[in-house]
C-alpha cells in the first residue's frame, strides 16, 4: 500500500468495521486544496442502517469520534454525507458535488 493512501485506507477500514455500510466512498480531495500529495481533505459518503432514527448532528458526531485519530493527525477536513438506505434511495444514490476550494493557496487574493 502506498504511504499516500494510508489515511484513506484507515478511514475506509474503520467505517466499514463500525457501520457495515451498504455503500461507502472515501474520496481524497486534497488535490483540490493545494495539497496533491497529501491526505488532508476527504469526502465521505456513507449509507448505513446504523443511521436510522438519528439526526444529522448525531451521525456527524459518531463519524468524528470514529475518526478522531485521523483528525488529530493530518486530516483538516471531512465532508460528510451520511444517509440511511431509504434517504439514499430518495437521493437517487447521489451525494452532492464538493464546492471549489476558496482557502489556502487556492484563494483569489
Amino acid at each position: 500500500m502506498s504511504v499516500h493512501k494510508a489515511v484513506q485506507k484507515s478511514i475506509e477500514d474503520k467505517v466499514q468495521s463500525a457501520l457495515s455500510p451498504h455503500y461507502l466512498t472515501v474520496e481524497n480531495e486534497s488535490h483540490r486544496h493545494g495539497g496533491p500529495a497529501t491526505e488532508s481533505h476527504f469526502k465521505l459518503t456513507v449509507v448505513s442502517e446504523a443511521f436510522d432514527g438519528q439526526l444529522a448532528v448525531k451521525r456527524h458526531r459518531a463519524l468524528y469520534g470514529l475518526l478522531s485519530e485521523e483528525l488529530a493527525g493530518g486530516v483538516h477536513a471531512l465532508a460528510l454525507h451520511l444517509y440511511t438506505p431509504t434517504e439514499w434511495a430518495t437521493r437517487q444514490e447521489k451525494s452532492p458535488a464538493s464546492p471549489d476550494c476558496r482557502g489556502g493557496s487556492k484563494a483569489d487574493h
